[in-house]
């Protein structure tokens, strides 16, 4: 397999970045350093948009799906592919009543709103080292132009929510605090399809590492997909292999299995 692998696909949190420690492992920023040297093209792949990304920028991607595929930009940051969320069902979100009400992260390619600011969603933005966005302001906000929303509800009431409030969309979650809520036609799925495309590049010759239920439709759909050990058991049910965990050079361990470096 180490001649033909040409792109490798990334999930950040959890997977490039330590859950544990916030960072990247120094064995894991050597294997994409060898990866860059070879030739085979890097791609971060990940839920958050492209201004969360400065801390990771040093890494040298080739490319970036982001907002789970919703918006992929070349490495010069040319748009390859947006996708935004069906209008009707950011109104339905917006007017949607429960007793609590129920919180919500609102994005679009540059900007982050929430309708409330909670104890959780200050967690979030603080394991992300992001500051907390500000408030929804009704008068300002261009419901066709929202390309990712976090919803904070609890799993078992997610099926309900989605199909009452959001049917356009589809919900995946990397944490059982929140979902990562996109268009229908929007997964990482997408983002390797639209970079095979900008590449030249076969489907047989990708390579996908990832953590969370985010990444399920990109680890099933490239050539091999690899989960990482921390991940949990319907992730790596759906991978080809399973490696060690992020702090334990589960990205090393997992390119040198396939001899990719």
């Amino acid at each position: 397999m180490s001649n033909s692998i040409k792109a490798v696909f990334f999930d950040l949190d959890g997977t490039l970045i330590s859950f544990t420690t916030r960072s990247i492992p120094a064995s894991t920023e050597k294997a994409l350093k060898s990866l860059k040297e070879k030739g085979i093209k890097i791609i971060a792949a990940t839920g958050r948009s492209i201004t969360m990304l400065d801390h990771v920028k040093h890494l040298n991607f080739d490319g970036f799906v982001t907002f789970n595929g919703g918006y992929c930009l070349s490495k010069e940051e040319q748009l390859l592919h947006k996708e935004t969320i069906d209008a009707g069902d950011i109104a339905r979100l917006l007017n949607h009543t429960t007793a609590p009400s129920i919180p919500f992260v609102l994005m679009t390619q540059h900007t982050t709103m929430t309708n409330q600011v909670t104890r959780d969603i200050e967690i979030l933005h603080e394991e992300l080292k992001l500051p907390v966005p500000p408030l929804i302001d009704k008068n300002q906000l261009n419901a066709s132009d929202i390309l990712q929303a976090n919803v904070f509800i609890a799993p078992e009431n997610e099926e309900q929510f989605m199909q009452t409030v959001m049917p356009n969309c589809v919900a995946s979650r990397w944490t059982p605090v929140f979902m990562d809520v996109n268009p229908k036609a929007v997964s990482k799925q997408v983002g390797i399809d639209v970079f095979c495309r900008h590449f030249s590049i076969k489907l047989a010759e990708t390579m996908a590492f990832g953590d969370g239920g985010n990444d399920m439709t990109m680890l099933k759909h490239a050539g091999t997909g690899v989960a990482m050990g921390n991940a949990s058991q319907r992730v790596k049910d759906v991978a080809d292999y399973v490696t060690d965990d992020t702090d334990n050079n589960g990205i090393w361990n997992g390119l040198k299995k396939f001899g990719v470096i």
